[in-house]
C-alpha cells in the first residue's frame, strides 16, 4: 500500500505556504512544478519529487524526503524535504540598517529644523 498525500497539503504542512489555498492557487497558477512540468493540487505526493517553487521571496527547489500530513513547527517541517536550490537563486536576506526609517528627518540631512534655523538666525544677528 502506498502513501498519498496531496501536494497542496504537502507543501502547506511544511510552511512553504500559510494557507492550503495559497498552495492550491500558486499551484494552478504555475508557480509550483513537478520536474518542469505544471502540476494540479490534487496531485499525490511520493518521497523523492522534486519541486520548484517561486514565492513573492525567491524561488526554492526542494526534494521530499518524508511525506507530512499535518501542519507542524517550523523546525519539525524542515525535516521532511531537502531545500536544494542552487547557490545562485538563494537570495541574500536584506540587511536592516543601524537606524530604523521612522519618517523623521535624518541628522544633517535636507532643510534645517525649527530650532536649527533659529539657532542660525540668532547667530548672524
Amino acid at each position: 500500500m502506498t502513501e498519498k498525500l496531496r501536494v497542496d497539503k504537502y507543501l502547506w504542512a511544511i510552511r512553504m505556504f500559510k494557507t492550503r489555498t495559497q498552495a492550491a492557487e500558486a499551484i494552478d497558477a504555475g508557480k509550483v512544478k513537478l520536474n518542469g512540468q505544471n502540476i494540479k493540487p490534487a496531485r499525490a505526493t511520493a518521497v523523492g519529487d522534486t519541486y520548484e517553487i517561486r514565492t513573492p521571496d525567491g524561488r526554492k527547489v526542494i526534494c521530499v524526503t518524508a511525506l507530512l500530513h499535518t501542519r507542524v513547527a517550523y523546525a519539525e517541517a524542515v525535516n521532511h524535504y531537502a531545500d536544494i536550490t542552487p547557490a545562485d537563486d538563494q537570495a541574500p536576506t536584506p540587511k536592516m540598517g543601524a537606524v530604523f526609517n521612522t519618517g523623521k528627518r535624518q541628522s544633517r540631512t535636507g532643510r534645517p529644523t525649527k530650532k536649527q534655523r533659529r539657532d542660525l538666525d540668532d547667530f548672524m544677528d
